[in-house]
């Protein structure tokens, strides 16, 4: 987090597919030799592999979009792109964890709150995990209270 919040380039970049990618690999780079490597499998969850790269695009155009046009509030906008990110999948492991870092990143180049995120581990098995999960799901349908409640928690 402190390289990601001083980096310029990331700033600059953070809504792109490299930079969405850099922040990645910059945050497993230690833990997976793939880190910041676009998935190339099928999962249970998340679109085709082969859909990753033209859904980074969109999501990206479409944050850009929300910013410019005040479509929604700030947090609004981070858990948007917190969803999508999740929901389209890129990586093979760590797409949570990546997307919650991203949206904070999005607020705090923004001059704004970092989230909560439910003050818990959302990493292990848990109430609070459970509660995330099925939060994403409800916006999997559109909509976000929920999510949005759950990210101030």
């Amino acid at each position: 987090m402190q390289w990601a919040e001083k980096s310029r380039l990331l700033k600059r970049e953070l809504l792109t597919y490299s930079g969405l990618f850099r922040l990645h690999k910059e945050l497993f780079k230690e833990v997976w030799s793939w880190a910041g490597i676009q998935r190339i499998s099928e999962k249970n969850i998340g679109v085709a592999p082969h859909q990753v790269g033209r859904e980074i695009a969109k999501l990206c155009e479409d944050v850009h979009y929300w910013i410019e046009n005040k479509t929604y509030e700030w947090d609004e906008i981070a858990v948007r792109l917190h969803h999508r990110l999740v929901f389209i999948h890129p990586f093979a492991n760590g797409n949570g964890r990546h997307a919650r870092i991203a949206s904070d990143l999005l607020l705090a180049y923004n001059n704004r709150e970092s989230f909560t995120w439910g003050a818990e581990d959302l990493v292990t098995d848990g109430e609070a995990r459970k509660v995330y999960i099925s939060a994403l799901q409800e916006a999997d349908r559109g909509n976000y209270p929920s999510l949005m409640k759950f990210v101030t928690m």
